[in-house]
Order: structure tokens, then C-alpha cells, then sequence
């Protein structure tokens, strides 16, 4: 059975030629642009078709793409022909997050029952940037189930402040009684 090809792994490749070419934000560019022209169905599945031949496809990505960088069209020539093509958003997606680490900048996963405001959702942040002492970049969504409060995910600490956890401890510490008057 053949191994799946690991998209950090072309991630950190391509962050790596992007650092020492000094090329961080170009890639990042890049990478974006090759994201939205595959996200288009027919694009992507005349790219992963076995029928077409990889001639082909290596022209059809040099007209959509004529304007990235040489070694990034490489990228997805080498992609194609080892038929993993489909992981480039997971690719763009690792190399996000190489050069957050990078510039040392936390991704904060944040849910909360409500959406935030631009407000709270700056003091939110500096608080955050605060307790895991990097720049905070927040990735905010809304679920109702969780009452109100906020659950956090930053620098591999889980924050739970949320209503329903609230709810769920005191509903234990009364079937066990060990609530005191």
C-alpha cells in the first residue's frame, strides 16, 4: 500500500527555500493563488485526471498561473506528478503556520455563543498574547451549544470558560454532594 505524501513536509521544504531566498511573503502569495485556481472543481479535477497527460496539465497550470514564481509552478508540477495535487490547500495551510511560528505569532482557536465584536475581540487577544507571552492571531467561530463564555485553543493550552462546562462541573459536584453550605 502506497504512503501518503505529507503536506508538512512540502510545507517545510518550501518554507525553508522561501527563508533563504528571503521570499516569505512572495510564497505566502503564492501558495494562496494556487489555492483559489484549484478550488475551482473542473481545474482541480483535470489536474488529478490519470487521462490527461502531465504535458497537458503542465500547460494548463502555466496559463492559470503565469504569474507565480518559477520554483512554486515546480512545486505543482512535482504534485501532479506524484498525483498529490489535492493537498496543496493542507500545503498552504502548514506553510501558514511555519511562518506564524516564524514571526512568533500563536494561532488562537476562539468559540464562543455569540460573535464578538472588533472590540472584544482586540482586548481578547492582547490578553491572550499576554498569557502565552507571543502575538496572538485569533480564528474566531461561533456554536451556540456552548451557553456563553469562551473556549480557547492557544500554544497548546485548552481554556474552557464556558458556560456549559460550568454547568456540566456543578450538575458532578451535586450528584456527588460535595457541594457545602
Amino acid at each position: 500500500m502506497a504512503k501518503k505524501a505529507n503536506p508538512r513536509r512540502y510545507a517545510q521544504a518550501v518554507f525553508e527555500i522561501a527563508l533563504e531566498k528571503n521570499e516569505l511573503e512572495l510564497w505566502q502569495t503564492d501558495l494562496q493563488k494556487v489555492v483559489d485556481a484549484v478550488s475551482e472543481g473542473d481545474f482541480l479535477a483535470a489536474l488529478e485526471s490519470p487521462r490527461i497527460k502531465f504535458e497537458v496539465k503542465s500547460r494548463l497550470l502555466k496559463e492559470h498561473l503565469e504569474s507565480i514564481n518559477p520554483l512554486a509552478l515546480n512545486l505543482l508540477l512535482l504534485l501532479i506528478s506524484r498525483l498529490g495535487i489535492g493537498m496543496i490547500s493542507e500545503i498552504a495551510r502548514e506553510y501558514h503556520l511555519l511562518l506564524n511560528a516564524h514571526r512568533g505569532i500563536q494561532p488562537a482557536d476562539v468559540v464562543t455563543a455569540i460573535p464578538l465584536d472588533d472590540k472584544d475581540e482586540k482586548e481578547l487577544a492582547e490578553k491572550l498574547s499576554a498569557l502565552v507571552n507571543a502575538k496572538v492571531e485569533l480564528k474566531s467561530r461561533v456554536e451556540p451549544e456552548i451557553l456563553g463564555g469562551v473556549v480557547v485553543r492557544v500554544g497548546g493550552k485548552l481554556l474552557d470558560g464556558s458556560t456549559r462546562s460550568k454547568l456540566l462541573a456543578l450538575k458532578k459536584e451535586l450528584v456527588r454532594g460535595e457541594i457545602k453550605s
